[in-house]
């Protein structure tokens, strides 16, 4: 039954490919920019839920 009323509706073929596209584009933009984080900015957020005083930024804790 759904096979038919999509197979009626003219230029439907093009909605995979729109989509697939844009998964593929967000997905290569995505690694790129994790790829290219800065590794130093990295390791100071993975430190925050580590750190004991709260009222430093990771910075302050680097110079300490």
């Amino acid at each position: 039954m759904y096979k038919n009323v999509l197979e009626a509706i003219d230029g439907i073929e093009i909605y995979p490919i729109i989509s697939f596209s844009i998964f593929f584009i967000f997905f290569l933009g995505l690694l790129l920019y994790v790829s290219l984080l800065d590794k130093k900015h990295v390791e100071a957020m993975s430190q925050i839920p580590c750190a004991q005083d709260n009222d430093t930024t990771p910075k302050e804790r680097q110079r300490q």
